[in-house]
């Protein structure tokens, strides 16, 4: 089968935002806890955080990872993380029913984050908490000295301020399950007010504010258009949150779901343009897509641990496996999030370590790259630079998600610094190999660099401990360049990185 792509050098989207590639850690599970801290471990170092962890998530270049939560924020007192570890409390941790022994908190996690290359993207408590709790928290963070709060933090250790310009206030405000849930209009109202006294201590500071958990919320689209119109002028992004499961065990389905998002994103720029134009504002919000990923093979195992009746330290949750079916997932979001960069300014992967996470852990033992790491890896080291607009042709499928659903998906990014232009496509056609035939406008004198194919003859294919390369991409493939045209094969149920120098 043929799939015909144009790409234009001039027909762009958007500048990519760097941030789009960012990362997430909660304290959840062992995403902390047996995840980036482990003392005693043989490659903790003089923090006890796991160098083989830190050396995994460099790797990714991640620019940002948002933190503390999640749902673990909305009960969560940011105090109880500071001053000495032996004098700190050990809480009960509603969100997940399990204790937090609060031996990491802000300022060991802006450690942890200047070792692995990364940034903090802090999260407020707007569920038991609010505005008090918030600007001291901020003052504590990023003030020099003279106050009570900054005098604090330097008594315990950090002379510095930590400069944090990224904040989140509050997580998933939409959602019953979330202590100290509010309707829209409640939400909005606070998170303003909160936004007005954060800029009364920096005016740079970027906000983002609590979007719709899913698009199958019932209050979805509406909660979004609530809360901007409380706290639209005081706001820079506004976030979404998304998982993909397969629990029907149908491929095409499952991979058709990038299209659900699409719309999703889609959407809520819709909403946006429509408050926007509402308040006469020059501004045009973005979107933080902060949580995203697959979140499906663990639910089971999570009931049964969250059903008992303990309070278990660093239990073994939401600890997805993830398989080679789940690469071409990612690999459409990933495209998604590129093709869409033009309104998602910021997207983290959900989550980092261990709890349905790229990067997984034994406790004492090693640390590896599970199957969804490679899509991650290469949209953040190539998807950087101007995103194209494509033109493509090719054969569709229906799907219980939507009609005309292509079997081609495919982005482009050009850095123009580098000079080079990548594509990133996933065949999602079970059986048939497409014959990639791209015609390049602007591009005289390409030439292909690379390429990275990620193949495997059984989607249920992991990567483990023991066996930590069961799947991993290669360089093969047959691009070339003929007559100013990319010509590829695409093989079935395949995930293709093509890099060309222009």
């Amino acid at each position: 089968m043929k799939a015909y792509v144009i790409v234009h050098r001039d027909f762009r989207i958007a500048d990519i935002d760097d941030r789009l590639y960012s990362s997430f850690l909660e304290h959840l599970g062992r995403a902390i806890y047996g995840g980036i801290y482990e003392p005693g471990h043989p490659t903790a170092d003089e923090n006890g955080f796991r160098k083989d962890v830190i050396e995994l998530v460099r790797e990714l270049n991640s620019p940002y990872c948002r933190y503390p939560g999640g749902n673990f924020v909305s009960a969560y007192n940011w105090e109880d993380g500071v001053g000495p570890r032996s004098e700190r409390p050990v809480r009960l941790d509603l969100a997940w029913r399990t204790r937090e022994s609060n031996q990491i908190g802000v300022n060991e996690f802006v450690d942890w984050c200047k070792k692995a290359n990364t940034k903090p993207m802090l999260a407020v408590n707007l569920g038991s908490r609010g505005l008090d709790a918030a600007r001291n928290f901020l003052e504590y963070c990023n003030h020099p000295s003279g106050t009570y709060w900054s005098d604090l933090r330097r008594k315990h250790g950090w002379a510095d301020p930590h400069g944090v310009k990224l904040w989140c206030l509050g997580n998933e405000m939409d959602g019953p399950w979330q202590v100290g849930h509010k309707s829209a209009y409640e939400y909005g109202r606070l998170a303003d007010e909160t936004a007005k006294a954060m800029r009364g201590f920096d005016k740079s500071l970027e906000l983002v504010v609590c979007g719709s958990s899913n698009s199958d919320m019932k209050t979805y689209p509406d909660w979004e258009a609530q809360v901007l119109e409380q706290c639209y002028d005081s706001a820079d992004h506004i976030s979404l949150h998304m998982y993909f499961a397969n629990r029907e065990k149908n491929t095409l389905n499952y991979l058709a779901k990038a299209e659900k998002l699409d719309r999703y994103i889609v959407t809520i720029g819709g909403v946006i343009d429509y408050i926007k134009a509402k308040k006469r504002s020059k501004k045009t919000i973005g979107i933080s897509f902060d949580e995203w990923n697959v979140w499906y093979h663990s639910n089971q195992q999570d009931k049964e641990i969250l059903a008992r009746d303990e309070w278990p330290d660093a239990p073994h949750l939401l600890e997805d496996v993830y398989n080679f079916e789940d690469v071409l997932q990612v690999g459409g979001i990933l495209n998604t999030f590129i093709r869409r960069s033009d309104r998602v300014r910021i997207a983290c992967i959900a989550q980092l370590v261990n709890v349905i996470a790229p990067i997984m852990t034994e406790d004492g033992g090693p640390a590896w790259r599970q199957t969804i790491y490679y899509p991650l890896y290469f949209a953040s080291k190539y998807g950087r630079g101007y995103a194209l607009r494509l033109v493509t042709d090719g054969p569709t499928y229906d799907s219980d998600e939507a009609d005309d659903v292509p079997y081609l998906d495919v982005s482009a990014v050009h850095d123009e610094i580098g000079k080079m232009v990548t594509l990133f496509a996933v065949n999602r056609h079970p059986d048939i190999a497409l014959d990639l035939d791209t015609r390049l406008e602007g591009f005289a004198g390409a030439r292909v660099v690379e390429q990275h194919e990620m193949v495997h003859s059984d989607l249920q294919a992991t990567n483990t401990a023991a066996h930590p390369n069961a799947v991993v991409p290669t360089n093969t493939g047959d691009a070339k360049i003929e007559d100013g045209r990319l010509r590829a094969t695409l093989k079935p149920l395949s995930y293709t990185v093509i890099r060309l120098a222009v």
